[in-house]
């Protein structure tokens, strides 16, 4: 599990970032993707969230939904009243840190929302580097059509 927090100007800058004003995209609207890599699936869902405590009611839908998931790997990203950027992932006990994963395409796609995949477990191991493209690929494929393309981030190798 990682988090953090960053605080903004009163303009939406972030210290240090003169000039540039955050502006995330707010997800609207539910999104889903389904990915099988080596028999074990992968269910992606990006959702619109609001507040930081309804990510538990998220994850447990989830978890209802996908009975057979070992796993349940998620991340968020929202702005709180006082101009704070909230951040926090979950690994879920999987390998690879995939929900710092998941954090990172929130961020790269600058997306205020929840992403949450789930794995159900196909009998061949992937290893860390697998688990972690399976679920970037997973995260990725459900914010594409959200998203197309996206600039990149100033400051960072594509």
């Amino acid at each position: 599990m990682s988090g953090s927090a960053r605080r903004r100007d009163a303009a939406g800058a972030l210290p240090g970032a003169t000039g540039i004003i955050l502006d995330m995209a707010r997800v609207r609207r539910l999104a889903e993707f389904t990915l099988t890599v080596e028999r074990s699936r992968f269910y992606a869902v990006l959702v619109p969230l609001s507040s930081p405590d309804e990510m538990e009611s998220i994850v447990r839908a989830r978890k209802a939904e996908i009975r057979r998931a070992n796993h349940h790997c998620w991340a968020y990203r929202l702005t709180s009243a006082s101009g704070t950027i909230l951040e926090r992932s979950r690994d879920d006990g999987e390998v690879g840190h995939p929900g710092r994963v998941l954090l990172e395409i929130l961020r790269r796609h600058d997306l205020e929302g929840a992403l949450v995949v789930s794995r159900i477990f196909g009998g061949v191991k992937l290893g860390v580097g697998g688990v972690s493209r399976a679920f970037r690929e997973a995260g990725e494929g459900v914010v594409a059509p959200i998203k197309p393309s996206s600039p990149p981030t100033p400051g960072r190798k594509p």
